[in-house]
């Protein structure tokens, strides 16, 4: 069963895909979903008047495959050398972790929404096993990221447009939650990365043969610049909205950003959204009053292993947290995109910043600087006397107290600055 709102989400546990009752879809269309929402009362009935719950009101398309998550499975000290020793902070601090394969398994199809005012908007559908397959974990996951989705979608400031749009969904007979997201793009960062990797790759195979002259050259690393710039700007605005909602994300990393283009001639057009917000966690003074969520207990435990105890230093935690799971991503896209492929990807790369350099950012880039197969990664973090540097730093830094907000991260001189 979804674990949801009762007052948004109790038609979820009742409408089968074999149920032929009538559902109105959307009865207030976007002026409901726009409209202001002082109070919780009102904002349970927006989610009442705009979440689609009869799954007669879907089509399901082709699959388009699966994925699983990551669970911590240990917290441990950067193991460098066995004489090496490291007090309780430190271990908070750096974030080391220990990672194994969770059992729960998603499944992605293509589909659309078949009557009613959003008749023909395609559809992506994420499917949450069953309890049989999934355990409890996929009920509590599901529940969450429906949950977390509908709180911001119901928020006094409107909808982010840099997150993914929950349109509704429902459970089978079986126990599956089908969770339905408006389909803004088949792509995510990762896709991107991948592809302009693989770019780099062919263009530098065929050396000599190359057609390109010099200024075709600069204008194509002018245009990634810009591509990977935007598509940081639009994933730190929707980290930005969340935390201003008492939101975090909590599973922030390449595949979680999705992207309506990957061509980097219409960065121009590019929207990024945040998705997999399955681990979402709320903040809100009143919720840190009340305990940990189970999907929470790593986070919690990592905020005291850091000396975070009271509900203010809780919640600073967690938001530095987030700020530093997007300076990893940062890093990725900084690198990734520009070098070859198989030379950098993001588990080696967050060794390298962790293990290898404990986190000095400036010593990363001596070791970066002497390897020609890196030297683009370099130049793009070396815009602005070194700004692309600095607030990698800032975002990774040891002592979660020093990282900044994601307001200071989008207002950061690197981020605002014009691609020469």
């Amino acid at each position: 069963m979804l674990l949801a709102v009762p007052d948004c989400f109790t038609s979820f546990r009742h409408n089968k895909p074999t149920t032929t009752s009538t559902t109105f879809l959307f009865q207030r269309g976007r002026r409901a979903s726009n409209s202001v929402s002082p109070t919780r009362t009102r904002r349970l009935q927006l989610c009442k008047a705009t979440l689609i719950t009869n799954s007669d009101s879907f089509e399901v398309g082709r699959f388009l495959g699966s994925y699983g998550f990551m669970n911590i499975t240990s917290y441990s000290g950067f193991q460098s050398g066995a004489d090496i020793e490291y007090s309780p902070a430190d271990l908070g601090q750096l974030r080391v972790q220990d990672v194994g394969e969770g059992n729960v398994k998603i499944s992605l199809y293509e589909g659309r929404v078949s009557q009613g005012p959003l008749r023909g908007t395609s559809i992506l559908f994420k499917v949450y096993p069953g309890q049989r397959a999934g355990g409890m974990e996929a009920d509590m996951m599901a529940a969450n990221e429906l949950n977390a989705h509908t709180f911001l979608q119901s928020s006094s400031k409107g909808i982010c447009q840099n997150l993914l749009i929950l349109v509704g969904g429902f459970e089978t007979k079986t126990g599956e939650q089908w969770l339905a997201f408006r389909n803004n793009g088949k792509y995510s960062a990762a896709d991107y990365a991948k592809v302009m990797s693989e770019r780099v790759s062919k263009n530098r195979a065929l050396g000599e043969q190359m057609s390109w002259n010099q200024f075709e050259q600069e204008l194509t690393i002018k245009r990634r610049r810009y591509f990977v710039l935007k598509l940081l700007q639009g994933a730190i605005r929707g980290l930005a909205f969340m935390h201003d909602q008492d939101r975090l994300h909590q599973s922030l990393g390449p595949s979680s950003v999705v992207l309506n283009t990957i061509v980097e001639r219409d960065a121009a057009y590019l929207v990024p959204r945040l998705r997999d917000l399955a681990f979402s966690v709320d903040i809100g003074y009143s919720s840190l009053d009340e305990g940990r969520g189970t999907l929470s207990e790593g986070l919690w435990r990592r905020a005291s292993a850091a000396g975070a105890f009271t509900p203010m230093e809780k919640r600073a935690f967690g938001i530095a947290d987030d700020i530093y799971e997007a300076g990893l991503l940062f890093a990725y896209l900084a690198f990734v995109p520009f070098c070859e492929a198989g030379i950098v990807d993001s588990l080696s790369l967050q060794r390298l910043l962790e293990s290898t350099f404990k986190l000095d950012v400036e010593a990363t880039r001596e070791y970066c600087l002497a390897d020609d197969r890196l030297l683009d990664a370099v130049k793009f973090l070396d815009l602005g006397d070194g700004a692309g540097w600095e607030l990698l730093q800032a975002m990774l830094n040891p002592d979660f107290r020093k990282r900044p907000i994601a307001e200071a991260v989008l207002n950061h001189r690197f981020m605002t600055s014009a691609i020469p």
